[in-house]
């Protein structure tokens, strides 16, 4: 636009200046997960962050807001997150869940269930696997331990984990149109009606929304029986309605990772502290162990100048027992959701490859195993669902390969539009950046200048991502069609209300998820 003439009255030199570029469709962001759940803390200078969603960009960040600050040195670093864990001599192997042999007798070594939390160490797995920013709900500090243990085999349920809480950390992230994942790691700690609910309104939100996936856990995926794994499977298909489907994407089985190192626990973590129900197992009356029982008596009565971890270490050195148990609640404590792992995935892959990939066919770091090895004839039934096309996602371990993600579908099997999360994942990128772009052309003129205008911005942007391979077609014009304009996508009526109507067609690229070789003999030629 030049100047106006009333700028120009007075003889001088005049400088205009004018845009080089047009109005630009940019990509919004596609990997800014919201986690909600508990922490150790939700305060930062004094002030609460209590469900209060805090954008963070790194594990310091997490640190400075929600991790309980550590006093100064030489005191040893403060204890972020401490579940405890219940030694019990049986008398026989139990029926279900697992038994440990030591000394020659039965143990089974279960949790406080009100100890167990999934979120603080799904952050740390979060930024291991390659995690950005991040929002974080925190909806309330741990509770108190019931000081007893899971009934060995069933489903942890932590009763200080509340649906409410949960529910309103959810109901909070209406109000951010930036964050594009959904993850509670403890929803699977709720009661299964109770998770219900949860991923119900999760996936309702949304698909309200049309921002945002949620990424779920299934319940009994941390300690899955073999055989009847594929009850839970099935419980979680009934759980999860059918709104909104292609919102959502569930990862199974639970993931055995490294996060938690063993200085992280100490005998505090062992039968609420009480030490006293080691004295039989460290040092048995069939293989004394002096050394082992005076380091007892040390920790009930610490001598001065001596810490925790010095004593920790001291036990553990003196007794392979006492080493046992603490890589048993060690592996415990690293059997996590992969939720938490898996919006690293997504982060990793849409930074080095781009939204449009799949995140499958990729390792997730920290993990070292899995609670259920998957073969191809269980996969089966859990990619495809013929009754709700709920597809579940499987984790497998191949030999010479490791670990790896080996499913890219959302819970919307069925459908041929939204079977694939890449492709529900890029069309809402495409959506998001053509919908902040067209914001500058509100109240404009509703004519053909601004429709050539508009096009022409849009047509841009998609030809850009298709150059990066977003969109499939030879040509630009196989790939993406825009159109807008009176007689094409609006009539004489719409103008006068002041609705612009454009209309964008994308051919989005499919994973090639099953890839067949046709192998045939030919007759030999003379």
């Amino acid at each position: 636009m030049s100047l106006s003439p009333l700028a120009t009255q007075t003889p001088g030199v005049y400088i205009d200046e004018v845009n080089a570029f047009p109005n630009s469709v940019v990509e919004v962001a596609t990997a800014v997960p919201a986690f909600i759940g508990y922490t150790p803390n939700a305060a930062y200078e004094g002030k609460s962050y209590l469900n209060k969603p805090v954008k963070i960009t790194s594990m310091n960040e997490f640190q400075a807001f929600f991790m309980v600050p550590n006093p100064p040195a030489p005191a040893p670093a403060a204890k972020q997150y401490f579940p405890e864990y219940y030694i019990t001599k049986q008398k026989k192997m139990p029926e279900k869940g697992h038994a440990y042999h030591i000394n020659g007798d039965i143990y089974t070594v279960e949790p406080d269930p009100g100890t167990i939390y999934y979120l603080y160490n799904s952050i740390r797995l979060f930024f291991e696997n390659g995690g950005g920013s991040a929002y974080i709900v925190s909806v309330g500090p741990y509770g108190t331990p019931t000081k007893s243990p899971v009934t060995p085999g069933d489903q942890i349920v932590n009763p200080n984990v509340k649906l409410s809480d949960l529910m309103g950390g959810v109901e909070l992230l209406k109000k951010i149109e930036e964050v594009t994942m959904y993850v509670v790691p403890e929803a699977t700690l709720l009661t299964p009606d109770d998770n219900s609910t949860l991923m119900e309104a999760m996936l309702l939100q949304n698909g309200d929304m049309g921002t945002a996936m949620s990424l779920l856990d299934i319940i009994g995926g941390n300690n899955p029986d073999p055989i009847l794994y594929t009850q839970d499977i099935q419980n979680f298909r009934n759980s999860t309605g059918m709104n909104s489907l292609k919102y959502g994407a569930a990862y199974y089985p639970f993931l055995n990772t490294t996060i938690t190192e063993i200085g992280e626990i100490d005998y505090g973590n062992i039968n609420g502290g009480d030490v006293s129900g080691l004295a039989d197992i460290v040092n048995p009356p069939a293989a004394p162990n002096a050394s082992a029982e005076q380091i007892l008596g040390n920790i009930k009565s610490p001598p001065a100048g001596m810490t925790s971890s010095q004593l920790n270490q001291a036990l553990m050195n003196s007794s392979k027992q006492y080493k046992q148990i603490m890589g048993i609640i060690q592996e415990q404590i690293n059997t996590l959701p992969p939720s938490g792992a898996m919006a690293g995935v997504y982060t990793q892959v849409d930074n080095t490859k781009g939204v449009w990939n799949a995140p499958a066919n990729v390792t997730p770091v920290g993990a070292v195993g899995l609670t259920l090895n998957i073969n191809d004839s269980m996969q089966a039934g859990l990619n495809v669902d013929a009754v709700s096309g709920k597809s579940i996602n499987a984790i497998r371990f191949f030999n010479g390969l490791g670990i790896l993600v080996w499913g890219a579908r959302t819970l919307d099997g069925n459908s041929d539009d939204w079977r694939y999360i890449n492709v529900r994942r890029t069309v809402t990128m495409i959506e998001q950046s053509v919908k902040l772009a067209s914001h500058p052309f509100v109240f404009a003129p509703n004519d053909a200048n601004t429709w050539q205008t508009v096009k022409s911005m849009i047509e841009n942007f998609l030809e850009n991502i298709w150059k990066e391979g977003a969109l499939q077609g030879s040509t630009p014009t196989d790939a993406f069609n825009v159109a807008v304009g009176l007689g094409t996508t609006m009539t004489a009526q719409d103008i006068l209300e002041g609705t612009m109507k454009i209309a964008v067609k994308i051919a989005v690229t499919h994973p090639a998820e099953f890839i067949v070789i046709e192998v045939e003999q030919e007759m030999a030629k003379s």
